[in-house]
C-alpha cells in the first residue's frame, strides 16, 4: 500500500540545499536515457568491489530494507523482515554456509529521505532491496534500481502504473491494486449501483488506483461522478470541507481509497456530519483492515465509527506455515498488530534467498563494477563514485521471476506482467464489534462464497449470474441494498427541457400558468415524480421559438450537451437517441403509419365473386364434383338411383353435386360409406355458405372506401410528395431507411398544413399522402371528420418516452414508476382527459382483397373432406377386391374351358377376361353378388356331402 510522502517543515535556505541536492542525486535519470549507448562495464574493478572467485562462495551477502519504520505498514514489516533473515540463516538446505546480512533504512516517509535512504543501501553493495512500501518513494528510488541492476522487491507499493517496462528491476511481491479495483468495480456491479463517488490521498498510488477504477467502470457503463482528492497530511478541517461538498451531491455510494495512518479521520468526520446513516455505502480500499489488523485492540469507539462499511482485504490462503507464522507474531511484536504487509515482507525476505540459492547453485558470483555516468558530475561535490552497477542483477532478475514456491502468503509465482499470479481479496463488512467475512474476490470467479482456491480446479467464470455473497448489513442498519443516490441538495433543480410546439398541443404546449407547460406528456410525468419516495425541485425550460415545432434531435442533443437534465415531451424512442441517452419505459405506444385522400368504392355487378378468392372458388369447385363422383361410386352398387344408362349416371353425379350446396339433393344414399362421406361435406358446405353469407354481407352493405396510395410499399415507388410533420424524426427515416429522395419531403407546420396539403393533391401543389406518427393521426382524422384514413399497416413500432442523461438512476426509478401508473389505470385516466375525440372514426381503409376469404382459412376442412372419401374409397375397394377373389375359381374353370376350345389364343387374351370379370363384379348390383355368393357356397357344400358319400359307399364295398 501506498504511503504518503510528507516534506518537512524546513527553512528557506535548508530547503534550497535540499532541493539542489536532490537534483543533483536524480541526475542520472536523464543520462540514462540519453548515454545507455556508450555505457559499459569494468569487469576488472579492484579487488575491494569484488566478491571471490567462481570456485568461492561468498561467507554473507547484503539485501537492503527500505521502509517508514514508524507506521502501521512499517511496524509490522520490521520484526518480520528480520524474523525471515534469522530463519533463513538457521536452514541449512538454503544458502548453505552463506549469510543473509540486511541492512535497514527508515525512508521516514519521505520522498527525498527515501532516496537518499536507497543511495546509501546501494553504497552497501546489496544484490537486492526489500521496500518500499510507499508507491511514491517507489517511483523514485526504481530509476536507481534501474541505473544499478539491483532488483526492488516491494511489499507495499500497489500503484498499478508501476509498470515493468518503464521499471524492469522493479516486482510487486504484494497484490497490484489493479485487481483491487476490479474487485470493487465487480462489487458496484453486482449491487447495482454505477455512480460512485472516490475519495482519495493525492498521491501516485491514490491518482492512479482511482484511474484504473474509472477505466474498469466505464467498461461497465458505470462511472465515478466526483473525483475527491485529500491533499497529503490534510487536517480535519480539510476533510470536513471535502466531505460536506461531496455531500451535496446526488451520488451516495463512497470509495475511500486513503492511507491507513491518516484514513480513519475520513470515517470520524463523516460520522459528525451525520453520513454514515442509512441510505449512504461506504467502501474502503485494503488500507482500512490493515489499519485495524495492525491495532492491539480496536475499541468500540472506532468500530461506531465503521458500522456498515464494506472493506477488502488481500487474501492469503490458509494453511500450516501461515498459522505457525501468526502463532510466533505474539514473541515477535507482543505490542503491535498482525496485517498482512508482515507476511508480504517475510515472504520477499525468503524470494531474495531462495532466488539467491538457485543463483549460486548455476555457479554464478556476485560481482559489482563502476558506472562511468556516476563520474561525470561536473564539479559536483556529491561523491557518487561509491555506487556500483550489480554485474550479474540482471540474470538474478530473471531467476527470482522464474521462482515458484510457496510461502506464508501461498503460492508466489508471477505472470508475464510479473503480478502475482491468483490474486485475490476478502470482501468484509463491519458490523458490530468485528469484522465479518462476506465473501471472495478473484480475477478466476470473481464474486463467490467460497474460498478462491477451491474454484481453481474449475474453469474461470466471472459472469454476472455466477457472482455470490452473503448478506451485507450497511450504514443505519439497513440490510437492502440502498438505493446509492439521491436527489443532490446543491440548490440546483432538474433542469427540463420541454418542446415549445405549436401544433397538436394536447400533447404538450406552453402555458401561462404555473409550472409554464401543460398537456398529455406533463401530466404522466408530474404523476410519475409524485410516486417517487423522494423530492424531486425541479423547472421546466421551453426549447424552441413557438413558431415551428422544434427539432426532437436537436432537443435530445440538448440533453447529451448537459444543458438539460431531461427532456418531457411527446419524444419518440429510436434507436439512434438511445446510444447517446436513456430513455424511461414508453407511456405510450407509437408508430409510422400513412395518411391518405380516400374516396367511396364504386358497386360492381361481380360483388357476388368478391367473397372468395379465385383459389377457393376453383378448389370449392373441384371439390364438389369429386365429392359427388365419390359418392357416386360408394352408392352405384346399392342404390338404383345412381344406376342406369351411362349418360343419365353423368347427369347424376354433376346435379347431386352442386345440388349439396343448398341441401336440396333428391337421391337418397343407402350405403354407410356413401352416408360417411355425405355428411362430412355437408358439414364443409355448412361452413362454406356461412361464411360466403357473411362476406357477401359485409361487402354489400358497408361503405367501402378506396385510395390510390395503398400503403408505404406504393408510395415509396411513385414519385409524388410525401408531408411529414416539422421537426420529428419521420423526415430522417423516410431519407435513410427507405431511401426517399429528400426532395419529395414537404414539412408541415401544423394540422391545417395537414387537412391543406392532403385536399390540394400532388397536382395542386399538395401531398399524395402523410407520414406521421399514429397518435399525431389519431388527433387528425378526428379534427378532419374522418375524411381521410390511413392506408397500409403500421410499418414502424415504436413509443414515447422521457429522455435522461446517460447513466442517470433517475431514468430507472421513473421508469419504474411509470409501470405502476399503468398497472393502477393512472395512464388511462391521462389519456382520457386529454385524447377524448368527439369524432370517432375508423383508422384504417378496408381493402376488397384483404376482406377475401382464401383457401388458407379452409385448407383444413377440405383436407378432412379430402382423408375421408379417401379411406371410404379404401374400404370399397377391399370390399370388391375379397368379394372378386370368392368369385375367382368359378371365373378360372370357365376360363380353362376357353382354353381347350381355342388354344390359338395369345397370352395377353388370356389375361383380358379377368379385368373384364373383375369390372362386372364392380358394375353388378350388391344383392346379385351376394345371391351368386350364397350360390356357390350352397354347390360347394352339396359337392361336399356328395363326395362324402361316395367315399363311405365304397368303403363299405371294401368291407
Amino acid at each position: 500500500m501506498g504511503f504518503l510522502v510528507m516534506i518537512r517543515e524546513v527553512s528557506m535556505a535548508k530547503a534550497i540545499r535540499v532541493v539542489l541536492l536532490c537534483l543533483s542525486v536524480l541526475w542520472v535519470v536523464p543520462k540514462e536515457c540519453a548515454c545507455r549507448s556508450n555505457y559499459s562495464r569494468n569487469s576488472s574493478s579492484s579487488s575491494s568491489s569484488s566478491l571471490p572467485p567462481l570456485t568461492q562462495r561468498p561467507s554473507s551477502v547484503n539485501v537492503g530494507a527500505l521502509f517508514t519504520y514508524d507506521s502501521f505498514i512499517g511496524r509490522a514489516a520490521k520484526p518480520a523482515v528480520k524474523a525471515a533473515m534469522d530463519d533463513v540463516n538457521a536452514d541449512q538446505t538454503v544458502l548453505k554456509g552463506i549469510k543473509l546480512n540486511i541492512i535497514f533504512q527508515d525512508s521516514n516517509c519521505s520522498g527525498f529521505i527515501g532516496t537518499m535512504g536507497a543511495l546509501q543501501l546501494m553504497e552497501n553493495k546489496v544484490v537486492a532491496a526489500i521496500g518500499p512500501q510507499s508507491s511514491g518513494i517507489a517511483h523514485m528510488i526504481s530509476y536507481v534500481a534501474n541505473e544499478l541492476h539491483v532488483p526492488l522487491l516491494s511489499f507495499g507499493a500497489t500503484d498499478p502504473t508501476l509498470s515493468s517496462l518503464q521499471f524492469p528491476y522493479f516486482l510487486r511481491t504484494t497484490q497490484n491494486d489493479y485487481f483491487q479495483m476490479h474487485a470493487i468495480a465487480d462489487f458496484l456491479s453486482y449491487s447495482g449501483w454505477r455512480q460512485v463517488i472516490a475519495i482519495f490521498v493525492d498521491d501516485e498510488c491514490g491518482r492512479n488506483g482511482i484511474s484504473v477504477l474509472g477505466d474498469v467502470l466505464a467498461k461497465k457503463r458505470s462511472r465515478i461522478s466526483y473525483k475527491a482528492a485529500i491533499t497529503p497530511g490534510a487536517d480535519s478541517s480539510s476533510i470536513r470541507d471535502l466531505l460536506v461538498s461531496v455531500n451535496l451531491m446526488e451520488s451516495r455510494v463512497f470509495v475511500v481509497h486513503v492511507n491507513p495512518d491518516s484514513g480513519l479521520n475520513v470515517f470520524s468526520v463523516a460520522k459528525s456530519l451525520g453520513m454514515m446513516a442509512s441510505g449512504y455505502v461506504w467502501i474502503a480500499t485494503d488500507w482500512l483492515p490493515t489499519a485495524m489488523d495492525s491495532m492491539e485492540h480496536v475499541d468500540s469507539d472506532t468500530m461506531d465509527l465503521l458500522q456498515g462499511v464494506v472493506a477488502f482485504r488481500h487474501y492469503t490462503i490458509e494453511s500450516s506455515v501461515k498459522r505457525q507464522f501468526m502463532a510466533r507474531w505474539k514473541n515477535l511484536r507482543p505490542n503491535d498488530g498482525f496485517n498482512s504487509y508482515a507476511m508480504y515482507a517475510y515472504d520477499s525476505v525468503w524470494l531474495v534467498a531462495r532466488a539467491l540459492d538457485v543463483f549460486f547453485r548455476e555457479n554464478n558470483n556476485i560481482t559489482f563494477s563502476n558506472d562511468p555516468n556516476l563520474h561525470k558530475t561536473n564539479g559536483s561535490t556529491i561523491q557518487l563514485s561509491a555506487l556500483s552497477v550489480f554485474n550479474e542483477g540482471e540474470k538474478f532478475m530473471k531467476i527470482i521471476l522464474g521462482m515458484n514456491h510457496t510461502g506464508v502468503t501461498g503460492p508466489i509465482q508471477f505472470d508475464s506482467d510479473r503480478n502475482r499470479v491468483n490474486p485475490a481479496y476478502e470482501v468484509l463488512n463491519l458490523e458490530g464489534t468485528a469484522p465479518r467475512t462476506v465473501g471472495y474476490w478473484s480475477n478466476h470467479s470473481g464474486l463467490s462464497v467460497v474460498h478462491p482456491e477451491t474454484l481453481y480446479s474449475r474453469p474461470p467464470n466471472t459472469s454476472t449470474a455466477n457472482q455470490r455473497l452473503k448478506g451485507i448489513i450497511y450504514p443505519g442498519e439497513v440490510t437492502k441494498p440502498p438505493r446509492g443516490w439521491v436527489f443532490p441538495n446543491n440548490g440546483k433543480p432538474l433542469r427540463i427541457g420541454v418542446p415549445n410546439r405549436v401544433s397538436y398541443t394536447d400533447y404538450v404546449s406552453k402555458d401561462k400558468n404555473p409550472p409554464g407547460v401543460r398537456g398529455y406528456c406533463i401530466d404522466v410525468f408530474e404523476a410519475a415524480i409524485e410516486l417517487l419516495p423522494y423530492p424531486v425541485p425541479r423547472t421546466y425550460i421551453l426549447y424552441g421559438d413557438g413558431k415551428r415545432n422544434p427539432s426532437y434531435d436537436n432537443l435530445v442533443n440538448e440533453v447529451v450537451a448537459d444543458n438539460f437534465d431531461v427532456a418531457v415531451g411527446d419524444i419518440t424512442i429510436v434507436t439512434n437517441r438511445t446510444r447517446y441517452v436513456d430513455f424511461t419505459q414508453p407511456f405510450i405506444e407509437s408508430g409510422l403509419v400513412v395518411v391518405a385522400p380516400v374516396k367511396e368504392a364504386k358497386s360492381s355487378p361481380w360483388s357476388f365473386l368478391k367473397p372468395f378468392t379465385i383459389e377457393m372458388w376453383a378448389v370449392t369447385g373441384g371439390f364438389f364434383l369429386f365429392v359427388g363422383a365419390m359418392v357416386w361410386i360408394l352408392e352405384h352398387r346399392f342404390n338404383q338411383e345412381f344406376r342406369g344408362p351411362p349418360r343419365r349416371q353423368l347427369i347424376t353425379i354433376f346435379w347431386f353435386s352442386f345440388s349439396t350446396m343448398f341441401f336440396s339433393h333428391r337421391e337418397n344414399t343407402v350405403s354407410s360409406l356413401g352416408r360417411f362421406v355425405l355428411i362430412i361435406w355437408l358439414f364443409v358446405v355448412l361452413i362454406i355458405n356461412s361464411s360466403y353469407t357473411a362476406s357477401l354481407t359485409s361487402i354489400l352493405t358497408i361503405r367501402q372506401l378506396t385510395s390510390r396510395i395503398e400503403g408505404i410499399d406504393s408510395l415509396v415507388t411513385s414519385n409524388e410528395p410525401i408531408g411529414v410533420q416539422d421537426g420529428t424524426f419521420a423526415r430522417n427515416y423516410l431519407i435513410n431507411e427507405l431511401n426517399i429522395l429528400p426532395s419529395r419531403i414537404v414539412p408541415l407546420k401544423d394540422e391545417e398544413q395537414y387537412l391543406s396539403a392532403l385536399q390540394r393533391g400532388p397536382n395542386a401543389g399538395g401531398v399524395a399522402a402523410i407520414v406521421d406518427e399514429l397518435p399525431y393521426i389519431e388527433v387528425l382524422l378526428t379534427n378532419s371528420n374522418c375524411k381521410f384514413r390511413t392506408v397500409g399497416q403500421e410499418f414502424t413500432r415504436t413509443g414515447w418516452g422521457f429522455a435522461f442523461q446517460r447513466d442517470s438512476p433517475l431514468a430507472v426509478d421513473m421508469s419504474t414508476a411509470i409501470l405502476q401508473l399503468s398497472e393502477e389505470g393512472e395512464l388511462e385516466k391521462i389519456h382520457r382527459k386529454w385524447l377524448n375525440y368527439k369524432h370517432e372514426c375508423s383508422m384504417q381503409i378496408s381493402n376488397s382483397e384483404d376482406s377475401q376469404l382464401s383457401l388458407k382459412s379452409f385448407w383444413g376442412l377440405f383436407l378432412i373432406c379430402g382423408i375421408t372419401c379417401f379411406m371410404a374409397l379404401t374400404v370399397f375397394f377391399w370390399r370388391v377386391f375379397w368379394q372378386y377373389q370368392r368369385l375367382l375359381p368359378e371365373s378360372a374353370d370357365e376360363e380353362r374351358a376357353g382354353e381347350v376350345s381355342e388354344p390359338s389364343r395369345s397370352g395377353r387374351g388370356s389375361r383380358a377376361p379377368s379385368f373384364k370379370e373383375l369390372i362386372k363384379v364392380v358394375d353388378k348390383r350388391e344383392a346379385e353378388i351376394k345371391e351368386i355368393l350364397k350360390q356357390k357356397s350352397s354347390k360347394k357344400l352339396k359337392s361336399t356331402q356328395s363326395a362324402a358319400g361316395t367315399s363311405q359307399s365304397q368303403h363299405g364295398e371294401i368291407t
